[in-house]
């Protein structure tokens, strides 16, 4: 159950179901090219158009950057990763007591009951957040493999699909992740939020 990146083209699935940002879930067979330059007009589906746009897959983060830092409190200490940040929000929005968009630190893992945090890490898409309690690192629960293309945003990647010869960041979850599809990230192929700047849509309108 591979996801390959082709260079300087689509990502190759094969084995895993696939839903499209309108919901609908598409028949992969034996394998199927999704764009991941942004301009496809058979999103999720490539249609060559990388060809035309001069569409590059180099990796142009900061590795120093990379780094994964710890927010230790009295019932848990929080993990996060922000060079692998997808930026969907999730935990800014849904748990602002702990998660801060403005000051420093930006995490307080003492803002909320152990309980929220963990809920609310379970819903980062991209892997960037995860916990540990009493010294011990939280194991991802699994799933079924499946690539999901998200309104206006990134691939949603879960259930341990592989990734063929692509680096994870420190400590990134292999067993969900996100993926570029509008074209933009630096982070290449992981998502890092560019899809919010560069106006990426789909479905159109």
């Amino acid at each position: 159950m591979p996801i390959t990146c082709k260079p300087n083209g689509p990502y190759f699935v094969a084995g895993c179901a696939l839903r499209g940002a309108d919901g609908q879930d598409h028949e992969v067979g034996p394998g199927v090219a999704l764009c991941r330059c942004g301009g496809s007009a058979r999103k999720p589906f490539c249609d060559g158009t990388h060809r035309r746009n001069g569409f590059s897959d180099a990796n142009l983060a900061d590795p120093a950057k990379n780094r994964r830092t710890s927010y230790a409190g009295k019932a848990i200490t929080i993990l996060d990763n922000r060079a692998i940040c997808a930026h969907a929000g999730f935990c800014s929005d849904g748990l602002k007591e702990v998660f801060k968009e403005e000051g420093e630190p930006w995490i307080d893992p003492d803002g909320a009951a152990a309980a929220r945090v963990i809920e609310t890490i379970g819903k980062c898409p991209s892997g960037a957040l995860s916990y540990a309690i009493d010294g011990r690192e939280a194991h991802d629960p699994g799933g079924p493999p499946c690539v999901t293309a998200t309104k206006d945003g990134p691939y949603f990647v879960t259930g341990g699909v592989e990734l063929v010869g692509v680096a994870f960041g420190d400590g990134a979850s292999k067993e969900h992740f996100t993926l570029c599809r509008c074209g933009a990230s630096k982070n290449k192929p992981f998502c890092d939020g560019s899809h919010w700047d560069a106006g990426f849509k789909d479905p159109a309108g």
